[in-house]
């Protein structure tokens, strides 16, 4: 597998060298392919020759304007969107409005497939320019679908659907049984992963899709190590766990007891007091999970588990489709992902106009915000996913981009916009500059005031005080003026003193819960740092309340 992606690899970078003719040789191949669907026809796919043409013709749209071809393949109907056979719907996260439904087809998850396997030849290497190894790996999504539509489609998270259609493949990479993905409960799948990896000292990897899972991996691991050990020691699967009969039986039979390891394990948690991924497994090479956007505020908690490992950031891909592929540890810069989709740029003083002009893969500018167009396989053309991405630079003759923020998350007491990204920096700076690290934080608006003041609530990690909470919130004022100059030129006049709220310990578990309880995934789940919704936070205990001495 790792020659097939070294191979892929070099292919790809070959094809950056000449990303324009690449893109352009996609979109053909692609309205070629799609011009007799129902969509194909309407906008008249079969007479477009070149890019301007399909920009002329194609306008852009948001998922609304897709949403009722979805439902109607959703019922079953055939060569709406996409000539090819709908095999499953990826669903979004919905943690940032409704649930969308993408349509996958064996073409569209090739095409990712072949991006998965670049980014595996990037990832190994990257492990041997630092004399390190490729190997098994940890992942924790499940493989259970969320239901099936009345035509018998299935649907569900975009990652369930990637485990399902490539089960050969994954069952070379992981380092427990791919069964343990199919528990229902995420404690259950979490435990039953750790089980079967813990028996393998030599386990390389863990992969998330989030920094925030990660550290919930973590703590898992931390939680259950003694049960775990005693597991491993007598070759039980313990009997609280919520696990169906027939696959705690095929498990079991899988399963032996491994008393040398457990003896090593139960060494490593009397002298360091804890089970660490880093303790468990000394030869971990890498983490894989999403960079960008509010990742460095996670990434600031990583060495008290993982110390020194690197981090990947894989993919950076949503249930929509793959957008670009990193290339290095450390890096937010992913290369774009020029033959999984057709990609277009809308510049930042495009943003409000009705007809946006765009810009190709090679024409962006480094140091530029972007709102990025997707056309691939699903069946949408010039699509508005809503995500802004940064250019950081050129790979070759392909852009390196990292995810910002979503369109739409943005607060503001007026007209100061402060994003995810503004507030996520900040925070990251307060977590260094105090030495204190947060379990979390998400900043609302005071209710019933306009203007509203600004409400940065926080929970300290677990053992945690914050010793001056009025100086810790005067250098998030201040270093928000300069982080967002929009908040900084109306916090003078316009915008009140920002307030903090210092919430007890559990808080933002609570409000995962009630995310998961309106049937986000657990592996998909995302946590807002910023939220217009003034009731948001409803119902969580205020330790303390902080106010600025202007007030």
């Amino acid at each position: 597998m790792t020659f097939l992606a070294e191979r892929a690899k070099e292919n790809f970078v070959k094809k950056i060298r000449q990303t324009d003719a690449v893109q352009e040789e996609f979109l053909r191949k692609l309205l070629q392919t799609h011009k007799d669907t129902e969509l194909g026809r309407k906008y008249g796919l079969r007479d477009i020759k070149t890019i301007d043409q399909f920009q002329q013709k194609i306008p852009i749209l948001p998922y609304s304007g897709y949403e009722a071809y979805v439902e109607r393949i959703a019922k079953g109907e055939k060569n709406v969107l996409t000539p090819d056979p709908v095999v499953y719907l990826n669903t979004t996260s919905g943690s940032t409005g409704n649930q969308k439904l993408i349509p996958v087809t064996k073409r569209f998850q090739n095409s990712l497939g072949w991006a998965n396997l670049t980014c595996i030849g990037f990832l190994n290497e990257a492990l041997r320019s630092r004399q390190k190894k490729f190997g098994k790996l940890l992942v924790t999504n499940t493989a259970q679908i969320t239901g099936r539509t009345s035509s018998g489609i299935d649907y569900g998270p975009g990652g369930t659907g990637v485990l399902r259609m490539g089960k050969f493949l994954y069952e070379q990479l992981f380092a427990h049984p791919y069964e343990t993905l199919k528990a229902e409960d995420s404690i259950t799948r979490h435990y039953l992963c750790f089980l079967f990896s813990l028996n393998n000292p030599s386990m390389r990897g863990i992969i998330a899709n989030f920094p925030m899972l990660i550290l919930r991996t973590c703590n898992y691991l931390e939680r259950y190590g003694e049960e775990l050990i005693r597991d491993i020691d007598k070759g039980t699967i313990a009997d609280w766990l919520k696990l169906e009969p027939e696959l705690r039986f095929q498990l079991e039979r899988r399963w032996l007891a491994n008393p040398s390891r457990a003896a090593q394990l139960r060494e490593i948690l009397r002298s360091s007091g804890r089970l660490t991924p880093k303790l468990a497994w000394s030869d971990l090479s890498y983490i894989a999970t999403a960079r960008g956007g509010t990742s460095d505020f996670y990434f600031e908690r990583f060495p008290s588990f993982l110390e020194d490992t690197p981090v990947f950031g894989a993919v950076f891909a949503s249930a929509e489709g793959t957008l670009s592929i990193y290339h290095d540890f450390n890096n937010d810069g992913s290369i774009l992902a020029i033959e999984t989709g057709f990609f277009e740029f809308i510049p930042e003083d495009q943003w409000e106009e009705e007809h946006p002009k765009t810009l190709l893969a090679t024409e962006v500018q480094p140091g530029k915000l972007y709102r990025i167009l997707m056309t691939n396989y699903s069946g949408f053309y010039r699509y508005d996913i809503g995500d802004v991405v940064e250019v950081l630079g050129f790979y070759e003759q392909a852009p390196l981009i990292v995810f910002r923020y979503r369109r739409g998350g943005i607060l503001s007491s007026t007209t100061e916009k402060t994003t995810e990204f503004h507030a996520t920096q900040v925070m990251q700076v307060l977590q260094r500059e105090f030495g204190l690290p947060l379990e979390d934080f998400c900043i609302t608006l005071s209710e019933n005031e306009f203007p509203a003041h600004y409400l940065v609530n926080i929970e300290l990690a677990p053992g945690e005080k914050l010793s001056d909470p009025q100086a810790f919130l005067a250098s998030f004022d201040r270093r928000l003026k300069e982080i967002n100059v929009y908040y900084g030129s109306k916090r003078k006049d316009q915008v009140p003193p920002p307030r903090l709220r210092i919430l007890e310990a559990g808080s933002f578990a609570i409000v995962r819960k009630r995310q998961l309880q309106k049937g986000i995934p657990d592996s998909q789940l995302k946590f807002p740092h910023i939220s217009e919704d003034r009731s948001f936070l409803t119902g969580l205990k205020v330790e303390q309340e902080v106010r600025l001495p202007e007030e």
